[in-house]
């Protein structure tokens, strides 16, 4: 063990954050630690580290082991030094060590003597045991992986926001490699590429990690269990997040059952108490029962502590077909241009979703589309047109005097103040917190009263830059909800995967200073990306010509599933219908594929779960009979996937047979 909490009781003032805990940290563990805002999340690793004392119980550290911490409160770090020398100091054991190997061969210029040959070999170990070796590499390695660019390296960390700052201070702490890593939202402040290399980088980590964060998708792919706080208990579930809720949901209705029961049993025998309690020949045994029912264990109410209130939309227009029109649209920012040219159609009914790295012109291209940034070329509205633009620099346009409530109720959305209390509920605002002045707020407390007067504004055209950055899991949940019943059309800006997935319909890039679309959702995306990827590979290899490279991803997909055998080219060349029919028996089997692979990965994944359950070792024949089942499950799937590399590279061979 690495770590751990021992029947740990914590108070934070005359709150409880945990009672009588306990939870074990092993090596090489993913844990993602997860809980509503406010639970103690960040509160319990504090506990961990030892910068709070339990009220109760102990606090288990191995003296040998090494903790990595990062946490907001690290921003008021300050030095003169380049971001690359800021990362570098992980390694100031292996450059001591280099120091002392420096004076060493001074020494041997005039003395070379077996004992100081000695020493040099030993230092030599030690440099290399510290990973001296690869010290600029792995740090220019790991700094590029999290978005920065080699000129970026020499730059001086104070010229860097915050969110960049953590950058470097997240790289320099992975680089100490130490035995447990604890990192408070480490997605916050990181783009969709870095947040895909962290992802890959912490699952091969050696050590054990364990991570505070609101983003699914990252905690789907990223951990093998999960750690819950609720009701001021650890709630331990041995799975990734999709497993974490259907095991919660499980255990909810196992808990209401035993609690109705137990309900019953305390009514029944309170009854018998209050008619034989009055009578001196029973009152012995009312007062036995009294007894037996203070002494009772009592079950907690299942019922969730956040209640679903539903946010919804009022659209009070229809607009024409057309919302938005760019043509020809030109940003730039000295040497750094955003767009050239570039032209794209936002349609009555389109969910876009604009996604890409930091710097690439996200939120740029969003206030262009909202007509407050200038540029070049021509933006037009469509025909009845309602739009609300949603980003951080709205917090400037609350009225600082207002209270929360009030600001709302200059919405003109038509709701009563119960209503918006319930909307506010929605956006972490509970009870009286409705009555707070907006000037008493924090950053992210104004960010989520702009949210909420965007999604009250009746309009039908949203424009919403990271919506999601100051909501939890439950908020993102029915904001997720709210939008998907919403009849209105809309362009979000986001890094969280989860969010997108669930919200989009189209997706848009900006790539070689155009935005490329592409007809689907952000699942479809990631598997057209990676067969491009795949198709570019294999042509490499086989050296074809980069003319066959695709350009955009929607002419792209058209041209894999649906090639279209031009007759106005029948006179001129042979008679390819035999092809068409082959490639069209291709694609059925193809989509068969697709289908079988996904169900298979489904049972795989059901069935991993089931072996990862302790439970599943109680009975040694079942487990054998599931592990056997399980290794069944493999075969047919290595053999799926082998069938459909084969199958697409016949689809990709007889497409271009046709359009040759």
């Amino acid at each position: 063990m690495l770590a751990g909490l021992q029947n740990v009781t914590f108070e934070f003032g005359a709150r409880t954050i945990v009672e009588d805990a306990t939870w074990h940290i092993h090596p090489n563990e993913r844990i993602g630690l997860i809980g509503y805002n406010g639970t103690g999340k960040s509160t319990l690793l504090k506990v961990l580290v030892g910068e709070y004392l339990p009220s109760k119980g102990t606090v288990e550290r191995s003296r040998s082991t090494s903790i990595g911490y990062l946490h907001q409160d690290l921003l008021s770090f300050e030095t003169s030094e380049s971001i690359l020398q800021v990362a570098l100091h992980a390694f100031d054991k292996a450059k001591k060590v280099q120091h002392e190997l420096d004076e060493l061969i001074k020494q041997l210029e005039t003395d070379s003597s077996e004992e100081l040959l000695l020493e040099y070999s030993h230092k030599l170990h030690d440099f290399e045991e510290a990973g001296g070796y690869e010290i600029e590499h792995k740090t220019e390695e790991v700094l590029q992986g999290l978005g920065f660019t080699n000129a970026d390296l020499s730059r001086p960390y104070r010229e860097y926001s915050g969110g960049w700052r953590m950058r470097v201070l997240l790289a320099k702490m992975i680089l100490q490699a130490p035995d447990l890593l604890l990192l408070d939202e480490p997605t916050n402040h990181l783009d969709l590429p870095s947040i895909e290399w962290l992802e890959k980088y912490l699952i091969h980590y050696k050590g054990a990690v364990v991570i505070v964060s609101h983003d699914k998708y990252f905690l789907n792919r990223m951990v093998t269990k999960i750690v819950e706080v609720y009701q001021q208990q650890l709630h331990i579930y041995n799975g990734n997040f999709d497993y974490y809720e259907k095991e919660k949901a499980i255990r909810i209705e196992m808990q209401q059952k035993a609690y109705e029961n137990q309900q019953d049993y305390i009514r029944q025998n309170e009854r018998l108490v209050e008619r034989f309690r009055a009578k001196a020949s029973k009152a012995a045994m009312a007062q036995s029962i009294m007894k037996k029912l203070d002494k009772l264990d009592r079950i907690e109410d299942s019922e969730l502590e956040r209640p679903n209130i539903k946010i919804n939309f009022r659209v009070d227009k229809v607009p024409g077909r057309v919302l938005v029109e760019l043509k020809d649209i030109k940003k730039t920012f000295g040497d750094n241009t955003i767009v050239d040219h570039a032209s794209a159609e936002i349609d009555r009914g389109d969910k876009i979703a604009l996604i890409g790295a930091n710097g690439k012109g996200k939120s740029t291209l969003l206030r262009i589309i909202a007509g407050v940034e200038p540029f070049e070329g021509e933006r037009k509205w469509g025909h009845n047109v309602e739009e609300s633009f949603y980003a951080q620099h709205q917090l400037e346009a609350l009225n600082m005097n207002h209270t929360i409530l009030d600001e709302m109720k200059e919405c003109g959305s038509q709701m009563n103040e119960l209503e918006l209390r319930g909307l506010l509920g929605c956006f972490l605002f509970s009870g009286d917190d409705s009555d707070k002045k907006i000037k008493i707020l924090s950053g992210g407390e104004k960010a989520r009263v702009a949210l909420a007067k965007t999604i009250v504004s009746k309009a039908n055209f949203l424009m919403l830059d990271e919506p999601t950055n100051h909501l939890d899991m439950h908020s993102c949940d029915l904001l997720i909800d709210a939008l998907n019943k919403y009849g209105g059309s809309m362009i979000l800006v986001s890094h969280d995967r989860y969010f997108i997935s669930k919200t989009a319909n189209k997706i848009w890039e900006i790539v070689d200073h155009e935005i490329k679309e592409f007809k689907g959702g952000y699942e479809e995306w990631m598997e057209w990306k990676e067969r491009m990827a795949e198709r570019e590979v294999k042509e490499g290899k086989g050296g074809k010509s980069s003319k066959s490279k695709v350009q955009s991803p929607d002419q792209s997909k058209k041209k894999e599933v649906f090639p279209v055998n031009n007759p106005s080219k029948s006179n001129h060349q042979p008679d390819k219908s035999g092809v068409q029919k082959e490639l069209q028996k291709q694609q059925k089997a193809f989509q068969k594929l697709e289908q079988d692979i996904a169900a298979l990965n489904t049972q795989k994944e059901e069935l991993e779960a089931k072996l990862a359950h302790p439970d599943a070792y109680g009975n040694t024949e079942e487990f054998k009979k599931t592990e056997t089942v399980y290794k069944q499950l493999l075969s047919r799937l290595t053999a799926a996937n082998n069938e459909y590399e084969v199958v697409f590279e016949k689809m990709i061979t007889l497409d271009e047979e046709l359009l040759s």
